[in-house]
Parts: C-alpha cells; sequence; structure tokens
C-alpha cells in the first residue's frame, strides 16, 4: 500500500487557520458596537470610531499573517 502523499504548503492550511482570530475579533468588535448603540444611541459616533481603530488593528494583523505564510516558504 502507497502511503498519501501531501503535496502544497502547509503554509497556506496554517494560515486559513490563523484567519480564524481576525474573523472572530471583528466580529466581537462590531457585535459590542451594536450592543453599545442599542443601550446609548447618542454614543454612536465615539464607539464608531473606536470600532474602526480596533478593525484595523485586527485587520493589519490578519495581513501581517498572509505576508508571513508567503516569506515562510
Amino acid at each position: 500500500m502507497v502511503p498519501m502523499l501531501i503535496g502544497g504548503s502547509l503554509n497556506v492550511l496554517g494560515y486559513g487557520l490563523a484567519t480564524l482570530g481576525p474573523a472572530l475579533g471583528v466580529a466581537w468588535i462590531f457585535a459590542s458596537v451594536i450592543n453599545g448603540t442599542a443601550r446609548q444611541p447618542e454614543a454612536k459616533p465615539a464607539m464608531m470610531s473606536t470600532a474602526f481603530i480596533g478593525f484595523a488593528v485586527v485587520e493589519a494583523l490578519a495581513l501581517f499573517g498572509f505576508v508571513l505564510a508567503f516569506v515562510a516558504q
């Protein structure tokens, strides 16, 4: 019996798993903004500016992971 050969790069699989963190981070950020807006609608502008800063930081981490997946090959 011939053993299965794994083709491709495991880096891509690692990046696929690493995208779960930023996805959950973005979901939690905007879920908190929706919750806060429902409780205090007048505070929406302040919460949205903070949410966009948090979104940028979380997405930057995802992009770093994407770049490192190709650098490590």
